[in-house]
C-alpha cells in the first residue's frame, strides 16, 4: 500500500517527478485543473475583513471527491505546487478542501524538477506559509474588488459588456498615451552629409574610410553650400585615437528579459514563451521559468565554469555573480537556466529545442569572459569650415563570451556599423572621393511590442513576473488591444551629390510607417481608458499601482496585513465609485469632423454596433444618415474630415462583367467584389476596395469560380441535397446542411446515391446511441 500521496498540477511535472520518487509515492495530478481549485467564483465578504469565500465550481467537485479519496488511504500527503505566491495558495486551499491538517501534510519546494532538488526538498519540508498565500489573496481580492465595481459603471456609461481590470487598464493606458504621442508627432528633416575619403597606402593602392560630419543641416540650402565650400577644401587627418574597450555579457534570464529575448530572436509571443518554458519545466529541462532573480546558485556556476572550460577553454571562463535590479524582486528564486548545463541539446518540439538553446546560450554566455575591442576614431578637419568628419571602427582582438551569444537590441537602441579602418596618422592628407548630403526624418516613438510592453512594466514595477504574460493577453482577448501588422507609405527625399567638382542634385523614395507586430489601441480601449482616467486616475496612475505592487511584497513577508491594506483602499474607492455612477455622464462615442461640401450635412466619426463608423448626416434628421465603415488603422482620434469623406466612395461600380455589375464594397467580414447576387472577397494583402480595378475584379470571379467547380466532386439526380465535395481534410459527403465521413476504403467517385444514404443513416444512428 503506498503511504504518500504527492500533488501537483499537471500530468506532464506529475510523470518527471514519479520517476524520482520511486513506488512508495504516487504523484497525481488532476488533468491541468489543480492549479483551477483556487480560481473558483470567489465571493468577498466586505462587511468580514474582506474575507474570500472560493468556491469550487461543478465541473471540479468530481475532481475534490477523487482527491479526497485518495488521502483517505495514504498516511502523508506531500504538497508540491509551485513555489510562488500563486503556487503557495493553491497548496493552502488544497488544505481547506481536502480537511488536511499540519500532521499529515506536508509543503514542499523546489526551483527545479531533478532527483537531487525534489529529494532535498522531501527532507526539508516546511509548513505552508500564509504571508505568502495572504498576498497573493490581498492580489485577487483587490482585482476583484476594482473589476466587480468599476465594470458596471462602464456598461451604464460607456457600453455594455466591457470590462477593467485594476493593471490590464493600466497596460492599456501605456499604449493608449503611445499612440497618442505618435499621432501628435511632428517629424522634421535635416541633412546628414558623410563622405568617402581615400587613404593613399604602399604600391601606389588605396584604401577607403568612410566618415560623417559632426552636424546636421536643417535645409537643402545650408547643405548644398557645404558641399559647395567642400570643393576647394583640403581634408587633413587631425587625430587617430585607439582605445581598448570591452563588452559584458548579460545576465542569466527572469521571466521578463526571456520573454523579450524570445519575442526579439525567435518571433515568440509572450504567451507561446510561457507555455513553451512551462514544458520545458515539467520536463525537468530548465528550472522555474517565473522569476525576477538572475542568481545562479553554486551547482550551476560550478556546471557552467566546467562545460564553458572543456568547450571553449579556461580563457573563455569567468565566474560572475548577478544581483537583481529589478523592482519588487518577489522571491529568492533562481535565474532560469539548463538544470544541466552539460546538455546542449534536448529531444521536444522545435519550439522548445529554440527556447532551450537560448537560455542554454544566454546561461553560460554570463559565465564567460568580457569580449575585448579596440576602438579607433579618426577626426579629419576641412581647411575652409569649422566642421569636423569623424570616422569610427571596432576590431574584435578576444571574442569572449560572443563566441555563444549575443543579446539582441532594442527597436529604441541605434544600431550603429562597424568598420575596420586603415592606418592613418595625424596630418595625413586625404582626397574625397564622394560626398552625400542625405535629407533625414526624425521618427516617432516606437509602438510597443509585447516584449517592450513587458519590459515598460517592469521598469514602472507594475505586475510580477507571473503575471506579465496573463496582462497582455487578457488587454488583446477583451479587444482593447490588437496587435498586427501594418504597411508603411513611401516617402521622398533629397540627396546632394558632390564628386569630383561637380554637384548634383536627386530624388529617393524610402518606405515609412511599417509595423509588424506591434500593439494598437482599438477604438472601444481608447474610449474606455480615457473614461477610466477621467473618473478613476488613482487606480490608473503608475505610481499608485506600483506602489500596491510593493504592499503585496511586504504582505508576503509578514510587515503589513492584507485585510488592513484592502480596507484602507476600499473605502476611498467605492465612494468615489458611488460619486461616478451618481454623477458622471454617459460617454457618448462620436466625434464631429465637419461638414459635407456637398450636402453641406455634419460629418461624424462614432461607434456603431459592429466598430467605428463615419456618417453624414443626423439620427435624428428626416433623412436617413448614410454609414461607412473606417479602414484598417483608422481611429476616432485622428481620422480627418477628408478621409472619412473618401470612405463614402464605396460601394464603387467597377464596369459591366457577363452583362452584369461589378460592384467593390466593403462590409462586417472585410472588402468584397459583388457580381451577379454573388460575393466574392478581396485579398487583404494586395486588393484595396478603394483602388481595384475590373480586370482585377474579373480574375477574382474567375479564381472563385475554379474553386468551386473543383471542389464538386459527385452529384446526384435522385436528391440535389446529396453531394460529394473536395475539403480541407479529403473528400465528405455532404447532405442537407449536415457533412458526413466516408468509410475508410471507399472510392467516393464510385459511391452511388443508396451508399450515400447508408452513410447517413448509419452516421445518425451512432449519434443516437451516443446520446
Amino acid at each position: 500500500m503506498i503511504s504518500n500521496l504527492v500533488i501537483v498540477e499537471s500530468p506532464a511535472k506529475a510523470k518527471t517527478i514519479q520517476k524520482f520518487l520511486g513506488r512508495d509515492f504516487q504523484v497525481k495530478s488532476s488533468m491541468g485543473h489543480i492549479r483551477d481549485l483556487s480560481k473558483g467564483d470567489l465571493g468577498i465578504d466586505i462587511e468580514n475583513n474582506f474575507s474570500p469565500r472560493y468556491i469550487v465550481p461543478q465541473e471540479k467537485k468530481k475532481i475534490v471527491s477523487e482527491l479526497k479519496s485518495l488521502v483517505r488511504q495514504v498516511k502523508t500527503v506531500w504538497l508540491a505546487s509551485d513555489e510562488d505566491r500563486e503556487g503557495e495558495a493553491i497548496a493552502w486551499h488544497l488544505c481547506e478542501e481536502l480537511k488536511l491538517d499540519k500532521v499529515n501534510s506536508k509543503r514542499i519546494v523546489f526551483h527545479e524538477i531533478t532527483k537531487e532538488a525534489i529529494w532535498h526538498a522531501v527532507e526539508n519540508y516546511r509548513e505552508i506559509d500564509r504571508n505568502l498565500v495572504d498576498a497573493q489573496q490581498a492580489r485577487r481580492v483587490l482585482d476583484r474588488l476594482v473589476g466587480f465595481e468599476i465594470s458596471p459603471i462602464l456598461w451604464r456609461k460607456v457600453r455594455p459588456s466591457l470590462s477593467a481590470g485594476r493593471v490590464q487598464s493600466v497596460a492599456v493606458r501605456l499604449i493608449v498615451e503611445r499612440e497618442r504621442e505618435i499621432i501628435n508627432f511632428k517629424s522634421t528633416s535635416s541633412y546628414k552629409v558623410t563622405a568617402v575619403f581615400e587613404v593613399p597606402e604602399k604600391e601606389g593602392r588605396t584604401n577607403t574610410i568612410k566618415a560623417d560630419l559632426d552636424r546636421r543641416f536643417s535645409t537643402k540650402k545650408d547643405a548644398r553650400k557645404f558641399l559647395e565650400d567642400c570643393i576647394k577644401a583640403e581634408f587633413k587627418v587631425s587625430a587617430a585615437v585607439k582605445k581598448p574597450s570591452k563588452k559584458s555579457p548579460s545576465p542569466p534570464f527572469t521571466t521578463s528579459t526571456l520573454q523579450q529575448e524570445a519575442s526579439r530572436k525567435l518571433g515568440f509571443s509572450v504567451a507561446q514563451t510561457m507555455v513553451v518554458a512551462q514544458k520545458l519545466y515539467e520536463a525537468g529541462l530548465i528550472t522555474y521559468m517565473r522569476t525576477d532573480s538572475v542568481n545562479l546558485s553554486s551547482q550551476a556556476l560550478s556546471s557552467a565554469e566546467e562545460i564553458i572550460a572543456k568547450l571553449y577553454g579556461r580563457e573563455y571562463v569567468n565566474i560572475r555573480k548577478y544581483k537583481t535590479k529589478s523592482k519588487g524582486a518577489q522571491e529568492a528564486h533562481e535565474a532560469i537556466r539548463p538544470t544541466y548545463p552539460s546538455n546542449q541539446e534536448i529531444h521536444g518540439s522545435n519550439t522548445e529545442k529554440k527556447l532551450y538553446e537560448l537560455i542554454w546560450k544566454r546561461t553560460v554566455a554570463s559565465q564567460m569572459a568580457d569580449a575585448l575591442l579596440e576602438k579607433t576614431t579618426i577626426t579629419i578637419d576641412l581647411s575652409n569650415r569649422p566642421e569636423k568628419f569623424l570616422a569610427e571602427g571596432e576590431v574584435l582582438k578576444f571574442e569572449g563570451f560572443l563566441k555563444v551569444y549575443l543579446e539582441s537590441p532594442d527597436e529604441e537602441a541605434e544600431e550603429k556599423a562597424n568598420q575596420l579602418l586603415p592606418f592613418v596618422s595625424a596630418g595625413m592628407e586625404l582626397s574625397c572621393s564622394t560626398m552625400n548630403a542625405t535629407e533625414r526624418f526624425t521618427h516617432h516613438p516606437p509602438r510597443y511590442t509585447e516584449a517592450s510592453l513587458v519590459k515598460k512594466l517592469e521598469e514602472l514595477g507594475i505586475g510580477r513576473p507571473s503575471t506579465y504574460a496573463p496582462i497582455i493577453s487578457t488587454i488583446q482577448q477583451r479587444g482593447y488591444v490588437i496587435k498586427e501588422e501594418r504597411p508603411g507609405k513611401e516617402r521622398k527625399f533629397n540627396v546632394v551629390t558632390l564628386e569630383g567638382d561637380r554637384i548634383q542634385e536627386t530624388v529617393g523614395v524610402e518606405t515609412t510607417g511599417a509595423e509588424k507586430m506591434k500593439l494598437f489601441p482599438d477604438n472601444i480601449g481608447i474610449l474606455v481608458n480615457d473614461f477610466l482616467v477621467e473618473h478613476f486616475g488613482e487606480i490608473l496612475d503608475f505610481n499608485f499601482t506600483a506602489s500596491v505592487e510593493k504592499e503585496f511584497d511586504e504582505i508576503s513577508v509578514g510587515k503589513l496585513n492584507w485585510t488592513e491594506m484592502i480596507g484602507r483602499f476600499y473605502s476611498p474607492f467605492h465612494k468615489r465609485v458611488e460619486h461616478v455612477l451618481e454623477n458622471s455622464e454617459f460617454t457618448k462615442p462620436e466625434r464631429l469632423l465637419g461638414k459635407d461640401p456637398e450636402t453641406g450635412l455634419p460629418v461624424y466619426v462614432r461607434m456603431a454596433r459592429f466598430g467605428v463608423v463615419a456618417q453624414i448626416g443626423e439620427t435624428s434628421g428626416e433623412k436617413k444618415p448614410k454609414y461607412a465603415q473606417l479602414r484598417k488603422g483608422q481611429n476616432m482620434e485622428s481620422i480627418t474630415l477628408e478621409e472619412a469623406l473618401t470612405l463614402f466612395k464605396l460601394p464603387r461600380v467597377l464596369g459591366k462583367y457577363e452583362g452584369r455589375e461589378v460592384i467593390a464594397s466593403t462590409g462586417r467580414f472585410g472588402p468584397y467584389i459583388l457580381h451577379d447576387s454573388k460575393f466574392y472577397s478581396l485579398k487583404k494583402q494586395t486588393d484595396d476596395p478603394y483602388t481595384v480595378g475590373l480586370e482585377r475584379a474579373v480574375e477574382l470571379i474567375g479564381e472563385k469560380r475554379e474553386k468551386e467547380k473543383n471542389r464538386i466532386v459527385k452529384t446526384f439526380t435522385e436528391d440535389h441535397d446529396m453531394v460529394i465535395l473536395n475539403g480541407r481534410w479529403g473528400r465528405y459527403l455532404s447532405y442537407k446542411r449536415k457533412n458526413y465521413k466516408i468509410p475508410i476504403g471507399a472510392d467516393p467517385a464510385e459511391l452511388t446515391y443508396k451508399d450515400c444514404l447508408k452513410i447517413v443513416r448509419d452516421s445518425e444512428t451512432k449519434e443516437k446511441k451516443k446520446q
